[in-house]
């Protein structure tokens, strides 16, 4: 990874998390659906690449897919800070990122994303602005990498940007109690019985119900997470 005064971060081929067999170039990409969708279903993985929401109409690309599809379709990722604000007295901050996407080996660019995050955002309601300052420039990443892919790589019908895209349902919003120490037990053993990296399960908790971690969850809430880990688990069996 190399790093220029202009803020921008380039991420090199060997740095992608993604290895796999590169077969088609990215105009067949852009033709048609097909090509991506096959992919998808054989190299993708649900909860991990992807997540599908209980009560919500598409899935919601994550980052480790993003970065897949990015592999696949040989491009090399360009991060760039466009805005940032930081005022460390009223804990108000923000950031703007600009991904750029060009082919490997070449200056050709071929896309690009924009993606934002602030400390002002529901998610972060319960959270110290001045713990989660770094967290908040990576979301705007994530989201600008996440944009960048969808318009690129024809999949913007397959996937949403992000969970704040899609319709919310009413049932997911808690509020009838905590979670109960069974479900707690219960959460941690699917986790770890399928060996998810943690950060994966918090973010999927933050994309279906905006907190960050289980203790946050509610009883009903804590049950349809146990729901979605149980059929993740039986897919993968």
């Amino acid at each position: 990874m190399s790093r220029n005064q202009n803020n921008i971060v380039t991420l090199t081929q060997h740095e992608q998390p993604f290895e796999s067999r590169i077969t088609d170039s990215l105009p067949d990409a852009r033709k048609t659906g097909k090509y991506l969708a096959k992919f998808i279903q054989e190299q993708m993985v649900e909860g991990i690449d992807y997540g599908k929401v209980t009560g919500y109409s598409r899935p919601t690309l994550l980052k480790p897919g993003a970065e897949k599809i990015c592999q696949h379709l040989k491009l090399t990722i360009q991060y760039e800070v466009n805005h940032r604000f930081e005022d460390w007295e009223q804990g108000i901050f923000h950031y703007e990122v600009r991904v750029t996407l060009t082919a490997i080996n070449s200056t050709q660019k071929i896309a690009e994303g924009i993606g934002s995050s602030n400390t002002k955002e529901e998610q972060y309601n319960e959270q110290s602005p001045y713990t989660i300052v770094n967290t908040v420039l990576k979301m705007a990443k994530k989201r600008a990498l996440v944009d960048a892919v969808l318009n690129v790589s024809a999949t913007s019908g397959i996937f949403t940007q992000d969970i704040e895209d899609m319709p919310k349902s009413t049932e997911l919003k808690g509020g009838d109690g905590t979670i109960t120490k069974r479900q707690l037990k219960k959460i941690h053993e699917l986790v770890n019985g399928q060996r998810m990296n943690p950060d994966t399960a918090r973010e999927m908790m933050r994309l279906m119900f905006g907190v960050d971690h289980s203790t946050k969850l509610s009883k009903t809430q804590a049950s349809s997470f146990i729901q979605d880990l149980l059929l993740l688990s039986e897919s993968r069996r």
